[in-house]
């Protein structure tokens, strides 16, 4: 039961962190290739169904739409399908909202739109925000959970890949104030490693990368399908554009 609600706690704050504070910490920039990937796509499927999908729905997906991304019914049903036996239902959990609530304090939010709502002008896309999100975690005695991240500070949940990433310190200085040299300040250093994780630094932004991908890809799954459609329409006009001007033109040549 405590690892069941400490599951609950780690998904809930994923989504919680995805209020990010202005300001504060940089975003780093998600790799924009992986969502072309259809391998990084589906792994980013086997992240996203093994660490969010215990606790957060995605009710707006469903699971027969990853064949969008390579996937037959039978590698979905063997892989992926753990909360239904149908591959047409929608990507739902068991998890009660009432239960939910009264263990939380709130249901965990809806992951269909995740990556759709968290963008900031000033900062970068809602894919930039969860891919630093989910790669800024440490270790914080002070807190309940025992963890802070930097992209969202004070963040109510633990790492939910902590055991991919292992567990890191981050290293501040103090440093005075440039507005108002009476006060001091924490300046952020960098991390330091704890204890290793299952993957190195580099793997687990490759992980990290796949799974925003996915958030991203679930988002709007027909978005690359109407990018391509687009192009070629724009071509078509351009196209018919120049046939319509020479076209005009030879109509009217003998009009004085």
């Amino acid at each position: 039961m405590k690892k069941f609600v400490l599951s609950l706690l780690v998904a809930f704050g994923c989504v919680a962190g995805a209020s990010a504070n202005e300001g504060g910490y940089a975003w780093d920039k998600f790799p924009v290739e992986k969502m072309n990937d259809v391998a990084a796509l589906q792994n980013g499927a086997k992240l996203f169904v093994n660490y969010c999908l215990n606790c957060h729905s995605a009710s707006y997906m469903r699971y027969n739409r990853m064949k969008d991304i390579g996937l037959s019914d039978e590698q979905i049903k063997k892989n992926l399908l753990f909360a239904t036996d149908k591959v047409g239902e929608t990507m739902k959990v068991a998890l009660d909202p009432k239960q939910a609530k009264e263990w939380l304090g709130t249901a965990p939010p809806d992951l269909s739109v995740i990556a759709r709502s968290r963008s900031d002008i000033g900062k970068g896309s809602g894919a930039d925000y969860l891919y630093t999100y989910l790669r800024t975690y440490y270790r914080d005695d002070t807190k309940a959970t025992g963890w802070n991240n930097m992209a969202f500070p004070d963040v109510a949940m633990p790492n939910v890949l902590w055991e991919l990433q292992g567990q890191r310190a981050a290293k501040f200085v103090d440093e005075k104030d440039h507005h108002d040299p009476s006060k001091t300040v924490h300046v952020f250093e960098g991390f330091e490693q704890l204890t290793p994780g299952k993957l190195d630094d580099h793997a687990y932004d490759e992980a990290v990368g796949d799974l925003v991908a996915y958030l991203n890809w679930i988002a709007e799954p027909a978005q690359g399908k109407r990018t391509q459609i687009g192009v070629w329409v724009l071509i078509f006009l351009s196209v018919l554009t120049l046939f319509t001007w020479r076209l005009n033109a030879s109509y009217w040549k003998d009009v004085k």
